[in-house]
């Protein structure tokens, strides 16, 4: 049998995330309000989203020119004048 957790409402403000992972857990979550249960929390199984990966997403899709790396002449002139 799954322990059950109990909060007043106070307490479930102050530990929701806690309440919650308890309910996850398949822990049964009772709210209370002046001694009376007024609330349970149930884990209701959802399916996760596809989601694309965030880093590497593009990996493979961008081409650098052999150049890429090489200073400009001019660029690299203007920024040494500014310095000195």
């Amino acid at each position: 049998m799954a322990s059950m957790a109990t909060a007043n409402v106070h307490e479930a403000k102050t530990n929701l995330s806690k309440l919650l992972d308890a309910a996850e857990r398949g822990e049964q979550v009772v709210i209370t309000r002046r001694g009376s249960g007024v609330n349970r929390f149930v884990l209701i199984p959802m399916p996760v989203p596809d989601r694309p990966a965030l880093f590497g997403a593009l990996r493979g899709q961008i081409r650098y020119s052999d150049d890429y790396d090489q200073a400009d002449a001019e660029i690299t002139e203007m920024f040494d004048e500014a310095a000195g």
